[in-house]
């Protein structure tokens, strides 16, 4: 099995994991009964010698942030870690089958667990984790944040989706679950996609978050669709977790859930502050109570720039860095290439032209640090139509945002124009689909 292989600096960190990340192995045995959690994978390296996912412009404080033990025993915990709540209730799927697993699920999120007849403690157990309130938890505040979030979101999201998604599977260690689930061709990349997309602008509908709300039910089928292709992957057998660790672990859900929160917090710590204004402490709020509902432990939740900035860049400083050309650049192909702006005429056809330009500016320049040809190394290029589309595409989604934030400082037009966002988001909402959240194991590619 692969060992780390330890700085002389570091190997005083090789202790035992934390129990309760231990306790998976004898809690939920049909996910994790064969893993080794003495055997650190391959992916986590804390080796100062090893290539890792930090952008070049940090690679000078990997040493500073791997001697942060409290930090880096955060990271390494959750690197191990799965949703064990979700999980124990994916773990029922040879009894009851994926269907009826989902299907029990939306009945309690419609109508509570005492319209599932005979539920397994398993869903009144992940039902009553989301249905706890954290002691940091201001519903008010929440509600602010997704209020500020609709015009960036409404306006900004169909251009960089793609960008953001293609993210998601640049290291070969993090992206390999998704490409054994079969979404490798165009159809499947959009709809992965969309479904990513469908999730978010869901839970900044008016109420979305609270128990009765859309985004809270589409949090739970999240969750439970990561823990199906977790109990798929583990149970196939042939998934080497002395290399790839987790399948889907806490720290690769992390980015996912607080891209924006963490890019946020860049921007605020490169102005030379050191906190959040209310208005983009509410927007933080809001992320992390989204995060808090898909299962991401409190842990990795910080509310303060500096502690976003620590534990994302740390789990960069410990993330190998590995692009695996048959498995990270089938997705890139897929995902480049899928149809993401739907319609008919010139005005889509406009549309189709700007976000394909704006989503490769956002990744070159978000994901690659704005090297272009460490881009064009991983098959995504700029040529000069695409700076052309990038720029009337800048151009054309921040005349949009300025003017609703004109629209939002006037008191006669403030709520007519949430209104108007609204009823953008819902109209994004039927773009992109209806969203199942589910995975089926019969579609699988073959594992590893």
């Amino acid at each position: 099995m692969a060992t780390l292989a330890l700085d002389s600096d570091f190997a005083p960190k090789n202790n035992p994991l934390p129990a309760e990340v231990l306790a998976q192995r004898d809690d939920i045995p049909r996910i994790y009964g064969n893993v080794d959690f003495a055997v650190m994978p391959e992916r986590f390296s804390i080796d100062l010698a090893d290539k890792v996912e930090m952008p070049p412009r940090f690679l000078s404080r990997r040493a500073e942030l791997l001697a942060d033990e409290d930090c880096l025993e955060t990271i390494r915990a959750y690197t191990m870690t799965g949703d064990r709540t979700a999980d124990a209730y994916a773990a029922l799927m040879p009894e009851f089958g994926f269907r009826r697993l989902v299907d029990m699920l939306d009945l309690a999120c419609d109508e509570g667990l005492e319209a599932v007849e005979d539920a397994p403690a398993e869903l009144c157990a992940f039902i009553g984790a989301m249905e706890e309130k954290p002691d940091w938890l201001d519903m008010e505040m929440v509600e602010q944040g997704a209020r500020q979030e609709r015009n960036a979101h409404v306006h900004l999201t169909p251009f960089v989706l793609r960008g953001a998604f293609i993210a998601t599977f640049m290291n070969k260690y993090s992206a390999l679950p998704m490409a054994l689930t079969g979404t490798l061709s165009n159809n499947t990349a959009a709809r992965r996609a969309y479904e990513t997309g469908s999730f978010f602008t869901s839970t900044l509908m008016p109420g979305a978050l609270r128990r009765d709300g859309a985004g809270f039910k589409a949090a739970a089928k999240v969750r439970l669709m990561h823990s199906m292709v977790r109990a798929n992957i583990m149970r196939s057998g042939n998934w080497d977790v002395s290399v790839f660790g987790i399948p889907i672990p806490q720290v690769d859900q992390m980015p996912a859930g607080l891209i924006g929160t963490y890019l946020m917090a860049r921007e605020v710590l490169d102005s030379g502050r050191e906190t959040f204004t209310p208005e983009e402490r509410a927007k933080v709020e809001l992320a992390r109570y989204r995060c808090f509902l898909l299962g991401l432990p409190e842990d990795l939740l910080s509310d303060t720039p500096r502690g976003i900035e620590k534990l994302w860049l740390t789990r960069q400083a410990t993330l190998r860095a590995e692009f695996d050309p048959e498995t990270c650049g089938a997705l890139l192909r897929a995902t480049m290439a899928a149809e993401m702006t739907q319609g008919r005429g010139p005005m889509a056809g406009v549309r189709r032209w700007m976000e394909g330009g704006f989503s490769k500016l956002f990744f070159i320049e978000h994901f690659m640090g704005g090297d272009r040809a460490l881009a064009a190394s991983v098959g995504v290029t700029m040529s000069a139509i695409d700076k052309l589309a990038a720029l009337t595409a800048v151009a054309f989604v921040h005349g949009r945002i300025r003017w609703f934030k004109l629209l939002d400082a006037i008191p006669a037009t403030r709520e007519w124009a949430d209104r108007r966002l609204v009823r953008k988001l819902a109209r994004l909402l039927k773009t992109y689909g209806h969203a199942d959240f589910i995975t089926d194991a019969s579609k699988y590619k073959p594992s590893v």
